[in-house]
């Protein structure tokens, strides 16, 4: 090697030392024209390229170093490098090349000497037993990585190793042992032991969990560390991935549009780097929060682009779906996770309070039930403010839909105080509303609407479209109950599935779910064309209300022919009974109330699978309308007998 081009190694060498990254890499650059570089100052270009925000660089000056330390006859380097390819394709989402980089360095390690490159090959199978939901294997392949770095000094190894065994204990329950593994990692950090890529792995990593434990309040002193950290080295890597999580503390805190401007900008530098995970963790906190801002469409829009770039679009989509209506949908979806995930106690808590509320939605108290009851259990383990104060939201949200409003009212106020303290504006307000609703039913009037009155601020103040839209209607209702009920004159209708306990035991769970999407999805679309108001789901029914009769016949019709009409093409569709009954009755907000909502739910009794029955008096109003037999019923807790016929629709 000439003199000249030694003495450009010598000063890009020494630039990397200084973290004057674009400098290095203009020295290496000048040196390489002259003569290709060596393995190890290839690898350290690749370093400036990532720090300087070249990831093309990156994977190219990887791809020379394998090269030429096999050239060289250095097969472990060789094989560290494959390893450290392999993590490198698949941060670009490209696992497939990833796992053809791992098999590369594997081979290369056959027959040789236990050495740092076998702790790195650990780490690769152990984030692949982590992935596969087998925590013990993990576990024991992160302490073999750690065991390596400390026999080798290799102080990178050994808090990698570290930052995994955290991970995965905490995983399995064990929070407390997690936490301190990774805090080993970040002593190092600290003390400036490490490399500065690890360096900045080992506080990302630490956020993270923070962020999924909901301590935000730690979360944000270790993204404020690790910011000024950033800032401190030059480091122009991470700051993007910094960002989604500093985003997602300040959403949880109110602030939205600052919230929404940061993750945009966090996708854009991580899109520079080509870096997808942390990319699709961006777009899935930007479909978190448009979800809660009531913006559906542009959330599902950040959804989909997260799960393309590989993040569990779960539990966001079943919210998602449970804001647009699809009640089966969401409930099916959202249950489906909490089975696939169920090994994983870190993922299962944080699955469970969207499985509450959808479950609660839905009309499935049982199963939202049992869910309190294992949130409780993991909250013990996961223990924070925002952990316990989601316990008491979803007990709240459960007693309340349950009617048990004394029982559900020390909860709400419990929930309040706690996200009071994390601070949680929006679950604070969702808290309050549901408080409202509780002490409503108990008749403590004034109360109810102090808290009502309070979720509608602090829902205005953030922005939440839909919730406000639905707590402003519950205001309307409450100034109208203190004028008193509105009467209205409506044609109610009642749906139910015939036989659907027998249904849903012969399908088995899965094929039932699926079965009642589609059922819940078919008879709200007729509903809508209709002009059907949905004033309440019974599960595997509906309680309809139609300006006129002839609508609500029409729409009856309307709904038995698309049932049979899927039945001809398919085979199957479930066999559904119809009631009707044109009445006055009580109105408050969407609810309804008087003996002639009780005489369509009977009505509706008198029907059979694929049947229409409706009060005469409906019939009549409605006009011409081609009806069987008229009959009198007899109707439990109507006094008089109610004239019926059956309506003939085929």
């Amino acid at each position: 090697m000439d003199t000249a081009t030694a003495d450009l190694l010598i000063t890009a060498r020494e630039a990397i030392e200084r973290h004057a990254w674009q400098e290095a890499l203009d020295f290496f650059h000048e040196a390489d024209a002259r003569q290709d570089l060596s393995g190890a100052d290839l690898e350290l270009q690749g370093d400036a390229a990532f720090f300087a925000g070249q990831s093309d660089l990156v994977i190219e000056s990887k791809e020379r170093a394998f090269k030429a330390h096999l050239a060289t006859g250095d097969r472990v380097r060789a094989a560290y490098v494959a390893i450290d390819l392999c993590r490198e394709y698949i941060f670009k989402g490209k696992g497939s090349i990833g796992a053809a980089w791992l098999r590369r360095g594997e081979r290369l390690l056959e027959g040789e000497p236990e050495s740092y490159a076998h702790g790195h090959l650990a780490l690769a199978h152990s984030s692949m037993a982590r992935a596969a939901g087998d925590l013990e294997g993990a576990r024991q392949l992160a302490e073999s990585a750690i065991r390596i770095g400390n026999q080798t000094g290799d102080a990178d190894l050994e808090a990698l190793g570290l930052i995994r065994l955290g991970s995965v204990k905490i995983a399995g329950g064990e929070v407390e042992e997690g936490f301190g593994r990774l805090e080993e990692a970040t002593v190092a950090a600290l003390n400036g032991e490490l490399s500065p890529f690890i360096t900045g792995v080992t506080y990302c990593e630490v956020i993270s969990v923070c962020r999924d434990l909901a301590d935000y309040q730690r979360a944000g002193e270790w993204t404020e560390a690790t910011e000024r950290w950033c800032e401190k080295q030059s480091i122009s890597g991470f700051p993007g991935i910094c960002r989604v999580h500093r985003a997602e503390i300040v959403a949880q805190g109110g602030a939205w549009e600052r919230a929404e401007e940061e993750l945009l900008k966090a996708t854009r530098e991580l899109a520079a780097f080509n870096a997808t995970p942390p990319m699709a963790d961006g777009f899935y906190a930007l479909a978190q929060l448009r979800l809660r801002r009531g913006d559906l469409d542009t959330a599902e829009e950040a959804l989909k682009e997260s799960h393309r770039l590989g993040h569990y679009p779960q539990p966001v989509l079943s919210l998602i779906r449970l804001a647009k209506g699809n009640l089966r949908t969401a409930f099916g979806g959202i249950k489906s996770a909490l089975e696939e995930k169920a090994a994983d106690s870190w993922m299962t808590v944080r699955l469970l309070p969207a499985f509450i509320e959808i479950a609660v939605a839905a009309g499935e108290l049982g199963a939202a039930r049992t869910a309190a009851e294992q949130l409780t259990t993991l909250v013990e383990t996961y223990d924070s403010n925002a952990m316990q104060a989601e316990r008491e939201l979803g007990w709240g949200r459960l007693l309340v839909a349950d009617n048990q409003a004394a029982q559900a009212s020390p909860r709400l106020r419990r929930a309040i105080d706690m996200w009071s303290r994390v601070p949680a504006p929006y679950e604070t307000a969702i808290s309050r509303w549901l408080l409202s609703q509780a002490l409503r039913s108990l008749h403590e009037v004034d109360e109810a609407d102090l808290e009502l009155e309070a979720a509608l601020s602090d829902l205005t103040t953030l922005g939440a479209k839909r919730d406000l839209e639905a707590v402003r209607r519950e205001v309307q209702a409450a100034a109208d109950r203190r004028e008193g009920p509105a009467t209205t004159r409506k044609t109610f209708m009642f749906t139910d599935i015939v036989g659907s306990t027998n249904l849903a035991e012969m399908l088995g769970d899965q094929a039932w779910d699926q079965l009642l999407r589609w059922h819940d999805e078919t008879l709200r679309n007729e509903f809508s064309r209709k002009g059907g108001e949905v004033a309440n789901s019974t599960g595997d029914g509906f309680f309809v209300a139609f300006e006129s009769a002839q609508q609500a016949i029409e729409c009856a019709i309307s709904i038995q022919r698309r049932l049979r009409d899927h039945r001809i093409s398919t085979g199957f569709a479930p066999m559904v009974r119809i009631g009707l009954h044109t009445a006055e009755a009580n109105q408050v907000g969407s609810d309804y109330s008087g003996v002639g909502v009780h005489i369509a739910a009977r009505v509706s009794a008198l029907a059979g699978g694929e049947e229409i029955v409706a009060s005469a008096e409906t019939v009549a109003e409605a006009g011409q309308v081609d009806v069987g037999e008229a009959r009198e019923a007899t109707l439990k807790g109507v006094a008089k007998p109610v004239a019926v016929v059956p309506i003939s629709w085929r």
